[in-house]
């Protein structure tokens, strides 16, 4: 992987990278904290009604639970906020992307773009001591109210859309950054092996 990426990297090129799923996968801790949080507010098994193979969101909690008052959603979301520390130990850190971060660490900037709250991406970047290998850090709030996180972090580092790499797992974010004219080279999606292994 490390290789492949080398030859698009100078060092004038931004490195961007996304935190959930991309840098560290969280699917299983954030499935065990909704499990936890579902079954104290609502009582319900989440292993019985949903499959955890797929990322669980608050999308699908409104789909799952019909029904649900506005104070239940917003309790489980709470809940299941205070409880993401506790199973931590089922993050699982991306080594390659981070084998990207420390090689070019020195010569390029390397930026977080993620669409987690500030205090969730902390304690993933603490828990994993990755805090401080970013030269800047761009969370939800960071672009709140924007549609493209991407276009924000160009706007805000003054920067061409040629400019830049991105490590990016979403396809709705992928797409966007596609449309920013960020060429698709530069695009890499570590979940498609095809685009970045040999």
């Amino acid at each position: 992987m490390v290789n492949n990426v080398e030859a698009l990297i100078t060092d004038t090129i931004y490195l961007i990278f996304d935190l959930d799923g991309t840098l560290i996968n969280t699917d299983k801790a954030n499935f065990l904290s909704y499990q936890e949080a579902i079954k104290n507010v609502k009582n319900i098994d989440l292993n019985l009604i949903y499959d955890d193979k797929e990322r669980f969101t608050r999308d699908k909690l409104n789909t799952i639970i019909p029904h649900l008052t506005v104070q239940k959603f917003e309790k489980i979301i709470e809940m299941k906020t205070s409880l993401f520390q506790k199973y931590l130990e089922h993050t699982i850190l991306n080594t390659p992307i981070l084998e990207i971060i420390n090689k070019f660490s020195k010569t390029n900037q390397i930026i977080l773009a993620t669409n987690s709250h500030t205090i969730k991406a902390d304690l993933l970047l603490n828990y994993y001591d990755l805090f401080n290998l970013f030269n800047k850090k761009y969370y939800k709030e960071s672009y709140a109210g924007e549609d493209n996180k991407y276009q924000y972090i160009i706007n805000d580092l003054n920067i061409k859309s040629n400019d830049i790499i991105i490590f990016e797992d979403n396809h709705n974010e992928i797409c966007k950054a596609s449309n920013l004219g960020i060429p698709s080279e530069n695009i890499i999606n570590p979940n498609i092996k095809e685009k970045i292994y040999e």
